[in-house]
């Protein structure tokens, strides 16, 4: 019970931290906007920044690097499906991403 009671009391603590704060709590809502937009925008991969790529589910700034690098070094992919000849891009990762990539 005291266990329980000592979580209510941090949580409470921390949720008045931030969202008892007009500012703090609007900017956490405009943080949590930006990410949803992010994440629901559709990614051209021929022309995406390494940037725009590490907003991919499983892609962080190396491989979305690696991707540029690629596409630079071989040319335009043909199809989503080519991001697999990115090394660090596996099909497990293609298919988390699929619904967010477009090639035109």
């Amino acid at each position: 019970m005291w266990f329980l009671m000592m979580v209510l009391t941090i949580s409470s603590a921390s949720a008045n931290q931030c969202y008892g704060d007009p500012k703090l709590a609007h900017q956490a809502l405009l943080a949590q906007q930006a990410h949803a937009q992010a994440v629901s925008e559709r990614i051209n991969i021929n022309t995406a920044t390494a940037g725009e790529l590490a907003t991919l589910n499983g892609v962080g700034a190396k491989t979305a690097q690696a991707i540029v690098d690629y596409r630079e070094g071989f040319g335009r992919f043909e199809r989503v499906d080519d991001l697999t000849k990115v090394k660090g891009i596996g099909v497990k990762t293609l298919e988390k991403n699929r619904h967010r990539l477009t090639v035109h």
